[in-house]
């Protein structure tokens, strides 16, 4: 097996969060220079060695948003194989509860209705989860 072979095996972790205000749900967009560059997502990011899903979601939300967020609840996992590279997504629902979002490393950030989310470009391995939310009376229900 190649290097690149081994690349697309191995999963590359990321947890992410859907964050829900009164009806808006926060969507940030990935910088045109960064991978998959342009597309709308649920903020959050790739996971370190030795933290735990939930430690990585409230690491990522302050660095890319500068907000704490409550305790995460799962709401769906899913894996995704890329043509170069394989993530295992985790979504999980929270609340801001301290300080007010700014897109400090995303090139900016969206509150938008369930209705919406159909109309912003999202990468492939985020289809699956969008279609749960906008079939779900709404994310903050946990769901395995």
């Amino acid at each position: 097996m190649n290097n690149r072979d081994l690349q697309a095996s191995v999963p590359i972790v990321v947890a992410a969060a859907i964050i829900q205000q009164e009806e808006k749900f926060l969507l940030t967009r990935r910088k045109p220079e960064s991978d998959l560059g342009g597309l709308w997502e649920f903020p959050g990011g790739k996971k370190e060695p030795g933290e735990t899903l939930r430690d990585c979601l409230r690491r990522e939300v302050k660095e890319e948003l500068g907000v704490e967020i409550s305790e995460p609840q799962h709401f769906h996992s899913l894996r995704h194989q890329y043509p170069e590279k394989q993530v295992e997504l985790h979504f999980f629902t929270c609340c801001i509860i301290k300080g007010y979002p700014q897109a400090l490393d995303c090139a900016e950030i969206a509150w938008v209705y369930k209705h919406e989310l159909i109309s912003y470009e999202f990468p492939s391995a985020d289809v699956p989860v969008l279609k749960k939310i906008i079939q779900s009376g709404c994310a903050e229900e946990s769901v395995s």
